[in-house]
């Protein structure tokens, strides 16, 4: 048995590649407003926050134009676990495979284990996230990102109210 797989979830959108590429650039528009500093550039480091329940940076290591997008987690804190080093240097991965027109979309969040305390919260997070918000994005234009600390999941919700 496999205990150390890391998070993926996929989804296809009916959009070329070079669409996808951009909407996953545009962290703002599918994650957070609450992102400072740039999200497409190679070198750049970028803060997250979600009020004082996560705040991480990460760096862009790999931009591919309309194929993949890498960051490299440099800090991280969650309120609510008891590991603070939970995801410092994991590696999230946007992969994009277009073929005819259709482009399908891989997140991987390497090191992001069922081992993880914070496993559970952040499957639900990241698969709302990527699945709904930036696949909307793609799809209409329109995501749905944490708007100025507003919760976008139950989980949210209930850590933001603790």
């Amino acid at each position: 048995m496999n205990t150390t797989q890391n998070f993926t979830v996929s989804f296809t959108v009916d959009q070329d590649a070079e669409k996808v590429y951009n909407a996953i650039n545009n962290v703002r528009g599918w994650w957070s407003e609450e992102v400072e500093g740039e999200t497409d550039q190679v070198g750049a480091i970028w803060k997250y926050h979600f009020q004082d329940v996560h705040l991480c940076t990460m760096e862009i290591t790999e931009l591919i134009a309309n194929q993949k997008v890498v960051w490299k987690v440099l800090d991280n804190y969650f309120k609510f676990t008891q590991d603070k080093s939970e995801w410092i240097g994991n590696t999230i991965i946007f992969s994009i495979n277009e073929k005819d027109g259709i482009s399908e979309v891989t997140f991987t969040q390497e090191g992001l284990t069922p081992a993880y305390e914070c496993y559970e919260i952040c499957e639900n997070a990241w698969t709302n996230y990527i699945t709904d918000s930036l696949k909307g994005l793609i799809e209409t234009g329109k995501g749905s990102p944490n708007a100025t600390g507003k919760p976008q999941t139950e989980y949210e919700e209930d850590l933001s109210s603790n």
